[in-house]
């Protein structure tokens, strides 16, 4: 923390909390909080009844930190970047709002702003749309028609999926389902960024609000 900020790093937080070892820090509850000594590298065994500032702290649980701090629900805004070990007990055991940082998502959206494609997707989009409107019509010519798109879908999806990873594609999509990884993403993270320095174009008083997703059966009723 020196090298990031300075010597005066402490100054920029109210509690400061070493090893606290995640997930065990959210799940064990017996773990006592204790100082540690800056001077002596050890720490000491009196009991902790108060967290003051400028003080580093050892171990200890989220229990603990709730019960001293008064900080508890909604009110936490926790950041992690793994969805189990970092974001998934303090949302689903504490209520814990929750933030993902996901460096990942700086390619992908370089990606996803390419004109190329960008163009690729939207014609994907309709080259699908053609398909299932026409695939009921069953003479000869139509039959090798439906073939052709049906090919060259196949070629735009490897092609829009090689965009991101060679191997495996996007981290946050395969093909046209959300990833195993996305899922449980949108199920433990509230919001997610790339780094948690993007949130400097907010004020601190700036609320987020959930966009309402459209669903499969909802589409057409939204777009008439």
């Amino acid at each position: 923390m020196t090298y990031l900020v300075g010597e005066d790093w402490k100054n920029y937080f109210d509690v400061v909390i070493v090893q606290a070892r995640k997930p065990r820090f959210f799940t064990d509850e017996s773990r006592p909080l204790r100082i540690y000594d800056e001077i002596e590298d050890t720490q000491l065994w009196d009991r902790v009844t108060k967290l003051q500032k400028g003080v580093i702290y050892l171990e200890g649980t989220v229990k603990q930190l709730q019960d001293l701090t008064g900080w508890s629900g909604h009110q936490v805004l926790y950041f992690g970047d793994h969805p189990y070990s970092d974001l998934a007990d303090v949302t689903l055991e504490h209520g814990w709002r929750t933030g993902a940082i996901i460096k990942e998502l700086t390619h992908e959206i370089e990606n996803l702003n390419n004109p190329t494609f960008k163009r690729n997707a939207n014609w994907l989009q309709m080259l699908t749309a053609l398909i299932e409107d026409h695939q009921d019509y069953v003479n000869s010519d139509n039959v090798d028609l439906l073939k052709a798109w049906m090919h060259e879908r196949d070629l735009l999806r490897n092609e829009i999926k090689q965009v991101f990873n060679h191997q495996f594609g996007s981290v946050f999509r395969t093909y046209h389902n959300p990833t195993y990884f996305s899922r449980r993403l949108f199920r433990f993270a509230d919001i997610y960024m790339s780094s948690i320095t993007n949130l400097l174009n907010y004020s601190t008083n700036h609320t987020f609000y959930p966009r309402r997703g459209v669903m499969p059966h909802e589409y057409t009723s939204y777009f008439m």
